[in-house]
């Protein structure tokens, strides 16, 4: 393999443009570290797609890792399909050189004499998702990098079910970029008679297929009033939340003034992140201003979902997205339980680091659950996959990601505001909060509390050093953590799951995955996993206790940080 100055010769050489080659001498002459990093390696589809910070090199997002990744694909889909037959659709969030890249994108692919659906203006993902299902495209292009910080980019590809991108495709189409070795190879020049611009018109379809998720409108009727501040965090969710509560019949909705307007520096926070408590902070002191009943978050790209619960003492929960999946699940399956619209082939989907306590709600419902691995395009494949065989009712992950409704077919934070508003209404006509709604599914199926920590580990040297504790943890496996035994291990990557105790070893179904789980006594599951878009290594805490009492959030969380602390010295 070419080292990286050999890679760096090769852009200072080529037919790169001066504006970037200039940037390149810059970096060798002040900053030779970051051109490493810039030219070591090459960007490639993890979990979310492709994502990296802005920047000259194969390993950043540029007009020319963009321009390969959109040559690429187009190449793909020009071998997979009849040419005349291929459209794609294209969004992007608010994020800084976002619209450059999804307009570059929409060039590339016009040249290619591919049609082309874009957005005139920042657009959430899962509206995007919408969008390739609406119009039978072949593919769909949304620029984002999520909830990173603002020097990130990012660039995920759905496939023709409005899912992100799966095994084998994936691979298939990072291997026609790979194959575009030279900016000779991308087609810039635009086909404008190829490029449909959507604007607020197509909103509405959107808004309107999300309603559909509401099962008792009655309720928001008598509760229209319930008082909701929501942030957007600068990002794509600035009007259309908003539009959809209204829609439904809610009339008190305040948006946080310091964070309602676009801005990809997001100046109010470190991190987009809803997840992050930091990044609620204003939202937090609006609502206490207002004596809101909820709170409401989304992340840049409107496909995450924070939410804040007023107390009876007037302070605020921030709740997890287990407990809001939690929730969600619940509500959905008693209430289509009361209204006798359960259907019996029904089915749910979570992921295998999300909460244990979405099996004890669907096992009391009689319903089919899936675990897969992290990614909601994996529970955009089961939706697919079962199709006009079984229904859909809900597929959740922890970190904020739930989706009610197979009409789009990615994690959407605005479907999911409108579920938690109504779940909130119905809690309001009976004096409760959805914390006590909470507190009610804890009472019925013993109290879960989970905890993650990521550690962030940038570089090459970061990159080693995640790989060497997922090694240990695979090879050389401890037979307690603090003391308590460990009765299972799942090895993701090595395809197998170990009974500690009789020593056999049975196959996992599911695919190859860089993922360590363990599972202990005392209903404990500690997932460890590299993230798949950013350089951090991640580990998921979860435990049960049963039952439920007063003093059970103190035990569990005596117990995790005595487990953390295991996993924190690796």
């Amino acid at each position: 393999m070419e080292s990286y100055l050999e890679k760096v010769k090769a852009w200072l050489e080529g037919l790169y443009d001066d504006e970037t080659k200039a940037r390149i001498l810059d970096l060798q002459k002040n900053n030779i570290e970051e051109l490493k990093e810039a030219f070591s390696e090459e960007l490639e589809f993890g979990t979310g797609g492709l994502r990296g910070i802005m920047g000259v090199g194969p390993n950043r997002m540029n007009k020319y890792t963009v321009g390969a990744a959109t040559q690429g694909l187009a190449n793909f889909l020009k071998k997979r399909y009849d040419h005349s037959s291929i459209a794609v659709a294209i969004s992007y969030d608010t994020r800084n050189n976002s619209q450059y890249f999804a307009f570059l994108a929409a060039d590339i692919l016009s040249a290619n004499g591919i049609k082309v659906f874009l957005f005139d203006g920042p657009r959430p993902t899962p509206e995007l998702s919408f969008a390739v299902r609406y119009f039978y495209c072949k593919a769909g292009i949304m620029i984002t990098a999520s909830h990173n910080p603002p020097e990130y980019n990012g660039y995920k590809v759905y496939g023709e079910d409005g899912g992100q991108v799966v095994p084998p495709d994936d691979q298939l189409i990072i291997q026609e970029v790979r194959n575009i070795t030279s900016p000779t190879q991308i087609s810039f020049e635009s086909n404008k008679q190829l490029i449909t611009t959507l604007d607020e018109k197509f909103d509405v379809f959107y808004l309107e297929a999300i309603k559909k998720v509401i099962l008792q409108p009655e309720v928001i009727q008598q509760k229209q009033n319930l008082f909701i501040v929501y942030t957007p965090l600068h990002g794509t969710g600035f009007s259309l939340l908003p539009k959809a509560l209204h829609s439904l019949g809610f009339t008190n909705i305040f948006v946080v003034p310091e964070q309602a307007e676009p801005n990809g520096n997001f100046p109010t926070v470190k991190y987009p992140n809803p997840e992050d408590p930091e990044a609620m902070k204003l939202a937090l002191d609006y609502a206490r201003a207002k004596k809101a009943d909820i709170i409401l978050a989304t992340d840049p790209d409107a496909d995450r979902l924070g939410v804040g619960v007023r107390d009876e003492t007037g302070n605020y929960a921030l709740l997890n997205g287990n407990q809001t999946a939690s929730i969600l699940a619940y509500y959905t399956l008693s209430t289509r339980q009361k209204l006798q619209q359960l259907p019996a082939n029904a089915m749910m989907v979570k992921t295998i680091v999300t909460t244990e306590l979405i099996r004890e709600i669907t096992q009391n419902f009689g319903i089919k659950l899936y675990d897969v691995l992290t990614g909601f395009k994996y529970i955009a494949e089961i939706i697919r996959k079962t199709e006009g065989k079984e229904v859909f009712l809900g597929g959740c992950e922890e970190s904020y990601g739930y989706l009610g409704n197979d009409v789009v077919r990615d994690k959407d934070g605005l479907m999911t505001a409108c579920m938690v508003a109504e779940v909130a209404a119905f809690c309001a006509l009976q004096n409760k909060t959805l914390l006590d709604y909470l507190n009610e599914i804890y009472e019925k199926f013993g109290y879960y509390y989970e905890e993650q920590v990521s550690i962030t580990k940038k570089g090459l040297q970061g990159k080693e050093e995640i790989q060497s504790i997922m090694e240990k943890l695979r090879f050389k496996a401890p037979e307690t953590i603090a003391s308590i035994e460990i009765v299972k291990i799942k090895d993701y990557l090595a395809s197998e799951e170990i009974n500690t105790k009789t020593k056999t070893v049975t196959p996992l179904s599911l695919p190859k995955s860089n993922v360590v789980q363990y599972f202990l006594e005392d209903g404990i599951k500690i997932t460890v996993r590299p993230s798949g878009t950013e350089p951090k290594i991640k580990f998921y805490f979860e435990i049960q206790i049963k039952p439920y009492t007063p003093e059970s959030k103190e035990i569990a969380q005596r117990k995790i940080e005595m487990l953390k602390k295991f996993f924190l010295e690796l």
